[in-house]
């Protein structure tokens, strides 16, 4: 993984590039979070990679270096309710755009994992699988899975019995099996296959 897009973006005039990413798209429960993070071109952390591919101890560890390396960086979310309201892929994309506006100094230009920049006010660039292939992106990946994984705790504080800290909201079995049980919490995407 190396700066080839966000060097790309500086070679066209553009010179504050964040990263953006989500995390938690596909829970039945709990808000979809994102961050956005600008790095000092060109610096390495080592075993940066797509959050997915890391454990949870590595993550934590890279979570702290990013905050402590990273120019600027922001963590927003989407709630459950506005989930139901605007479906997921549109929480998504409003979360990231929540996080990017936390940013301090401002991007002048956005890489956005995934397919889709819809609703930008800056100049964006999509790139699929882009936690895979660009820093920034791949910083924010962690930010934002660490963020919905902390939540997720908190969320087996307030509903013990449905075991969050353990599925982090998504569709298991043992999930399902409390939502027959218990019924959906405000916390449940209601627009989701709860059953």
């Amino acid at each position: 993984m190396d700066y080839y897009f966000e060097n790309e973006a500086v070679e066209q005039g553009y010179a504050l590039v964040c990263g953006t990413d989500e995390a938690g798209r596909g829970p039945l429960a709990g808000s979809v979070y994102a961050a956005a993070v600008i790095l000092p071109q060109g610096l390495v952390i080592d075993g940066l990679n797509d959050s997915k591919k890391l454990t949870e101890k590595k993550r934590d560890i890279l979570y702290d270096k990013i905050k402590e390396e990273a120019i600027t960086y922001g963590i927003a979310y989407a709630t459950a309710s506005e989930i139901d309201e605007m479906n997921i892929l549109n929480a998504a994309l409003l979360a990231m755009r929540r996080a990017i506006e936390k940013l301090d100094p401002k991007p002048d230009f956005v890489l956005v994992d995934g397919n889709q920049t819809r609703g930008f006010t800056i100049p964006a660039k999509a790139i699929v699988k882009g936690d895979a292939k660009s820093p920034s992106i791949a910083a924010a990946s962690i930010l934002a899975k660490v963020e919905r994984d902390r939540s997720c705790l908190e969320l087996d504080k307030k509903y013990p019995e449905y075991g969050f800290a353990k599925h982090k909201g998504y569709p298991t079995k043992e999930h399902y099996e409390a939502i027959k049980k218990y019924g959906i919490t405000p916390e449940h995407r209601r627009s989701f296959r709860l059953e």
